[in-house]
């Protein structure tokens, strides 16, 4: 059975599991970096199997206008389950009907999130990281 927690004290290096066997690019061995990731963020939401968790979204916000979903990541075992999908819909229901929800898409997932509900942008800006 599928559990979800919004625990914000979770285990960096449970983090970094999640984030290397969902095939997300984040900087897993880095795990003071992910730690800090965990640390600042304003939602953090999780899945678990027996246990072991299997699934994260952290997301930034303000609480009333917008909301940055920073990661979305299930473990590929378990990808095709609905475990996203519940994790986007617990997440907004934290948000309430004001708060927009954005993400930026890896190559790879640009046809899952329209499934849930996003619609395409065609107005984000990005200055990336060095």
């Amino acid at each position: 059975m599928i559990t979800y927690s919004d625990d914000k004290a979770l285990d960096a290096v449970q983090v970094a599991e999640v984030f290397k066997d969902s095939g997300i690019r984040r900087p897993y061995e880095d795990i003071d970096r992910i730690q800090r990731m965990i640390s600042n963020s304003d939602i953090v939401l999780s899945a678990w199997v027996d246990g072991k968790m299997i699934g994260i979204a952290r997301a930034l916000t303000d609480f009333s206008y917008c909301c940055y979903l920073s990661d979305l990541a299930v473990v590929e075992s378990y990808q095709q389950h609905g475990i996203g999908r519940e994790l986007v819909r617990q997440l907004q229901a934290k948000l309430g009907d004001e708060c927009a929800l954005i993400l930026l898409s890896a190559p790879g997932a640009i046809d899952y999130y329209p499934r849930l509900g996003f619609d395409k942008a065609d107005n984000a800006f990005v200055i990336k990281r060095r």
